[in-house]
């Protein structure tokens, strides 16, 4: 098998940091965008991704837009998302969960939850 890959989208830097470098300390090939758009454009151009783990609050367009794109695209809708987010909010938890994202996760992400995430690749 291939390495993974993972795709990482947060429109703070230090965020999409901090997953990067855990990611990749498990041996993930990871790319990182910081918009929603940017990440559909990949997405569209690269067909090798693996997971997505996406921030939920981002200018635009949230990630649960993202995860609504994807599940709807017959290209895409097989591949996990995990949603990520400081805010412990449950009505928002249970609607990425029921609209498919295979997780919520609370930021800040913490080594102890890659072998979760890590989980749904």
């Amino acid at each position: 098998m291939s390495t993974p890959h993972v795709l990482v989208v947060d429109d703070t830097h230090v965020d999409r940091h901090v997953v990067a470098m855990a990611l990749m300390r498990h041996n993930i090939r990871v790319t990182t965008v910081e918009s929603v758009m940017q990440a559909l454009m990949f997405l569209d151009s690269e067909h090798d991704v693996n997971m997505i783990v996406s921030d939920y609050c981002m200018p635009e367009m949230t990630g649960y837009d993202l995860l609504m794109e994807v599940k709807k695209s017959p290209k895409l809708a097989h591949l996990p998302v995990v949603i990520a987010s400081s805010d412990n909010i449950p009505e928002r938890i249970k609607k990425c969960l029921d609209g498919g994202a295979k997780d919520y996760i609370l930021k800040p992400v913490k080594t102890a939850d890659m072998p979760r995430i890590l989980n749904h690749i």
